[in-house]
């Protein structure tokens, strides 16, 4: 299988965020997470490690508000020139956008409370170019897809919650979003999210569209991120009405319960018919994670790489969350071992 990764995924290192609570803490989203998987699949021989092509910037607007994607590219510098007495090393508001109340300020300050929806994306120097390598790989992931049948995008940061115009939780640009939206203009895509979060960006970009078909299994909203979006009910709107399905689980779902949702999942892709998979990968799910209480072992990762490589779709996978940087590496190599067993 093809892997594209990029070295420029480490220019994004926030020395912080702000955690449950208020507690400022180191960020659990670091650059050793994908150097732990680089080195996994590595280790195990069977993988092409390749850099992604250039597709500039017009398949990221295409699903990004372009003044967001602006505001990505200038804000931190932006900040360094504004004069203030503090250390200037990650942007972050101190406000934000109520709903309903919708007016872009003027000021760097308001437009980051604006554009940001959350306390754990901040923006340091390396952010932009980063996400820009990360939607690159997905994208070079989506293209190998149309002639072989599988590839892997070795994405940081993450994007599922970036929504068409907002960066939240560790997310900046919504790489598998950007990869599906590019594949639908060659037929019918699904994306099915499988991180331990609910993919709520992905929901805001798709949820007015028929030709997307997006698919959430995740930790039940009622107890976690990102609280307001991610239920049963939420189904997709106007035109997209029924493209949009949520599976929202309870904490401590085990290996059996979680293959058993998935399967209810698979069904609605087989009855979608797509030309294309897009899995938002999320590792996160495993039961050793600091951030989940899902409690899927590794032996149910590969269970569920398989139990998807059974859709016998060309399929681009896309790496989102997981936080137990140690066993992070091994765990993707499963998924993407038992994935490669099917196919």
């Amino acid at each position: 299988m093809k892997v594209f990764y990029s070295p420029l995924h480490a220019q994004h290192a926030p020395p912080f965020e702000i955690f449950d609570g208020g507690e400022k803490i180191a960020s659990f989203e670091t650059p050793q997470r994908a150097e732990r998987i680089l080195a996994a699949l590595k280790a195990t021989g069977r993988h092409q490690i390749l850099p992604p092509a250039e597709f500039g910037l017009e398949p990221i607007l295409a699903v990004h508000d372009a003044d967001y994607i602006e505001f990505l590219r200038t804000a931190y510098a932006e900040w360094q020139k504004e004069s203030t007495d503090y250390e200037k090393t990650a942007l972050l508001p101190a406000t934000f956008s109520p709903p309903g109340w919708r007016h872009k300020p003027k000021t760097l300050l308001g437009r980051a409370g604006y554009y940001m929806t959350d306390l754990s994306a901040p923006i340091v120097a390396g952010t932009y170019a980063a996400a820009l390598a990360s939607a690159a790989c997905a994208l070079s992931a989506a293209q190998t897809v149309t002639s072989q049948k599988s590839a892997f995008a070795l994405c940081r940061p993450p994007g599922h919650h970036a929504g068409r115009a907002n960066c939240a939780g560790y997310c900046y640009i919504n790489n598998a979003a950007v990869a599906a939206d590019w594949l639908s203009a060659r037929g019918k895509v699904t994306v099915l999210d499988i991180d331990y979060h609910a993919g709520n960006g992905t929901q805001d970009i798709f949820y007015r569209r028929p030709d997307v078909l997006t698919i959430s299994l995740h930790a039940d909203p009622d107890f976690e991120y990102p609280y307001y979006s991610g239920y049963a009910q939420e189904n997709g709107s106007a035109s997209g009405l029924g493209f949009h399905e949520n599976f929202p689980l309870p904490a401590g779902t085990s290996d059996e319960e979680y293959l058993a949702a998935l399967e209810k999942a698979l069904a609605r892709v087989r009855e979608f018919s797509p030309a294309f998979l897009v899995v938002s990968a999320g590792m996160d799910i495993y039961n050793a994670d600091p951030l989940g209480q899902i409690r899927v072992s590794r032996d149910g990762i590969a269970a569920i790489g398989r139990n998807i490589a059974g859709l016998d779709l060309p399929t681009a996978i896309v790496l989102e969350g997981g936080y137990n940087t140690a066993d992070l590496g091994l765990n993707v190599a499963a998924f993407l071992a038992g994935f490669e067993e099917t196919v």
